[in-house]
């Protein structure tokens, strides 16, 4: 297969993840052409959510279970091997089987003996991203072991979309939850936890929601003079206009790089992070009029200092108490053990009470280790998801 074929199919699919944010009918059918793209057999898109909720959200055909066998099916989707070790691995990461278990390994467990072989599936390429709400994303791209182990190539056509995908699929859960119908757009913008604008290629605002606005009238870091989204330094203004420049790109079908979030200084405190996503044209921030549609971005800031997110997304990762998510977070920034019993008030052999409970749930044996994972963790959380409620 040509490259430029293969440029197509993913462009292809990065056009269609964007057009689902508005209209969740959109997502039938792309399992199958990510599996296609991929030369595989099957995919799967799903959450993995608290309390062992799992929601099948598309796949292929093939993998579609009989009704008096959902509570098999539903168990195996809960000791999802590769889920597991995934999140262990790194959140965001593009991972293989190979990466995960060893052959051997795994043709000796009960995923492999009473669930991957009935499905014909033993080759995997996919990863792991926070959803919000607690959830877990998972996507999963299978072949039969005679299709041959996937290749650096593989993996490389997955990680141009899996960011894609995360990002849509999150824009997509904020929409859905905040209006039943797209002509609600503007009270959907005024729910999202985050200062959104939707910009053209120009970086001329076209909507934007309360907290943008607020953040405009502050006027510190970003303004809006003249109708454009500026940033005060000036190195940082030209990296967003490149960025929204590259997204409108996408919206029009043309992948291009998904650029990395933007942090903007400061004094004394934590950088806000920006965020940019394609939106193809729908109309669905403008009049409704299909007339007025066309391709814009969304520009979505939020504050990381907010310890939320970081601690709910740790504790569903590990299992971890609120405490424990606490300290662990504390730790991955760069905290010592006294300072953490400093700031939280708590004695130092409370903190490494907390800290042998941590490590016995990270499945890590030092506390190096232990920081390592969880940082992986928590610096997903502050770029690439920067933006989950």
């Amino acid at each position: 297969m040509s490259k430029t074929v293969i440029d197509a199919r993913v462009s292809g699919l990065i056009g269609r993840f964007y057009e689902a944010i508005v209209d969740d009918v959109l997502w039938t059918g792309i399992a199958a052409d990510i599996s296609e793209t991929l030369n595989s057999t099957s995919a799967v898109l799903k959450w993995h959510g608290a309390d062992d909720d799992i929601r099948l959200l598309e796949h292929t055909d093939n993998l579609r279970i009989a009704d008096d066998k959902q509570s098999w099916a539903m168990h195996w989707h809960r000791q999802d091997l590769w889920v597991e070790r995934s999140s262990r691995f790194g959140v965001s990461r593009i991972v293989t089987d190979h990466d995960l278990v060893t052959p051997a390994e795994q043709q000796q467990s009960g995923f492999y003996q009473e669930w991957l072989r009935a499905l014909d599936i033993f080759h995997m390429v996919g990863g792991v991203f926070l959803g919000g709400d607690g959830a877990l994303g998972v996507l999963g791209i299978h072949r039969p072991e005679r299709a041959g182990a996937y290749t650096d190539a593989d993996r490389h056509k997955v990680s141009i979309l899996l960011p894609h995908l995360q990002r849509a699929f999150w824009l997509g859960r904020q929409f859905s939850k905040a209006a039943a119908q797209r002509a609600l757009a503007d009270e959907a913008l005024s729910r999202i936890d985050a200062a959104v604008f939707a910009v053209d290629a120009r970086c001329n605002i076209v909507t934007a929601n309360a907290r943008a606005d607020a953040l405009l009238h502050a006027g510190i870091h970003i303004s809006g003079g003249r109708g454009r989204l500026r940033l005060a330094d000036a190195g940082l203004d030209q990296r967003m206009a490149r960025q929204v420049r590259s997204c409108i790109r996408t919206a029009l079908g043309r992948a291009a790089p998904l650029g990395a979030a933007l942090t903007i200084p400061r004094t004394e405190r934590l950088p806000l992070t920006m965020i940019i996503a394609p939106l193809p044209p729908s109309g669905f921030f403008l009049s409704g009029n299909a007339a007025d549609a066309r391709p814009l971005a969304l520009v979505m800031v939020r504050d990381p200092e907010a310890p939320v997110l970081a601690i709910s997304c740790l504790r569903d990762l590990f299992g971890f108490t609120r405490m424990e998510a606490v300290i662990a977070a504390d730790l991955a920034s760069g905290l010592s053990l006294d300072a953490v019993a400093e700031r939280r008030g708590i004695g130092g052999a409370t903190v490494r009470s907390h800290l042998k409970r941590i490590l016995a749930k990270t499945g890590t044996h030092r506390q190096g280790q232990a920081v390592a994972l969880i940082a992986r963790c928590v610096a997903g959380l502050q770029t690439e998801h920067a933006f989950l409620p």
